[in-house]
């Protein structure tokens, strides 16, 4: 059985951060005040149908307080939690963290990498929010300090994101993605797996077209649906058109998915968390992703399977 350098089944973010550092990092999120094009107009109105991002953005997380302001926060709530963190990451999490002026960039980002306990950054972002020069831009700053772009890919069927007010198609992902890797830069991927519409089988083919994107990382996690979104609305008038995994079910279907991803692919989560406040429909009760990794490693292991297995 094949075990990466730390001994598990899966190409894990920690072994990761490990290499490229030499020991734990930890992501500290900040809200750098941005919207994205299908809120403002400019692609549409009311966001995806799924997005309600207070569900996952810590509290300290407030654009009104500077970028310094929430990283010193961030840090104090992280080493009362994590204690064994060495340096900090700090995490342009809300909405489109590229959707503004490249000047108004520059400002946020110069501050976030002038903390002093600060190694680099992860800006997430839509792939129809970069072009050519904030990439150039971005390129230019990982000489200085680790960059990745995260991008919201969410699924590889156009149908799929045309339903949840996507505003674009997977071929803009596609773009985005090369023009990142092309670039140098660490570039991560982000899916929602049961989103309506796709079954199982489609879910589990869908992972050759991600494995034809030079992705660095990835992150997975199964629909949740939060109150006060569309998406909600849409569940309360049609339950029948959602369908939600028992936990031992999800992590089942996860490993079909893993066992047919490419095993240079570093797998940042599997699964999401959210305060059970926010959930509309979809919650698996108070389990922690730590929690949730531990049961998917046992599973393979006990089934001498791992990430990559089925790719020839």
């Amino acid at each position: 059985m094949h075990l990466w350098g730390d001994n598990r089944p899966l190409n894990s973010y920690s072994r990761y951060f490990k290499e490229h550092f030499g020991g734990r990092m930890q992501k500290v999120a900040v809200n750098g005040g941005f919207t994205c094009p299908n809120r403002d107009g400019s692609k549409g109105r009311g966001g995806c149908t799924f997005c309600n991002n207070e569900a996952f953005t810590p509290s300290y997380c407030q654009p009104t307080k500077s970028i310094t302001q929430q990283i010193d926060e961030g840090i104090e709530f992280h080493r009362r939690r994590y204690r064994k963190a060495e340096r900090y990451l700090v995490y342009f999490q809300s909405f489109s963290n590229t959707y503004a002026p490249l000047d108004h960039l520059r400002k946020l980002y110069d501050e976030a990498i002038a903390h002093p306990e600060v190694a680099g950054i992860v800006v997430g972002t839509r792939p129809d929010c970069v072009d050519e020069e904030k990439l150039d831009y971005f390129a230019a700053l990982a000489e200085q300090c680790y960059v990745a772009i995260e991008y919201g890919i969410e699924s590889c069927y156009d149908e799929t994101l045309k339903r949840i007010n996507r505003g674009h198609d997977f071929e803009c992902a596609r773009r985005a993605v090369e023009a990142t890797a092309a670039r140098g830069l660490h570039c991560g991927g982000h899916f929602i797996l049961g989103l309506p519409g796709e079954s199982d089988e489609m879910l589990i083919e869908q992972t050759q077209l991600i494995n034809s994107l030079p992705l660095t990382t990835i992150k997975f996690h199964q629909l949740q649906i939060f109150k006060n979104t569309i998406m909600a609305e849409e569940y309360r008038r049609d339950p029948s058109q959602f369908r939600f995994w028992t936990l031992d079910e999800y992590i089942d279907l996860f490993i079909e998915i893993l066992c047919r991803l490419r095993p240079d692919m570093v797998v940042e989560r599997f699964a999401g968390e959210a305060p059970p406040r926010f959930h509309e429909a979809g919650q698996w009760g108070l389990i922690r992703n730590e929690q949730l990794l531990a049961m998917l490693e046992k599973r393979l292991l006990d089934r001498n399977l791992h990430q990559g297995i089925f790719v020839h």
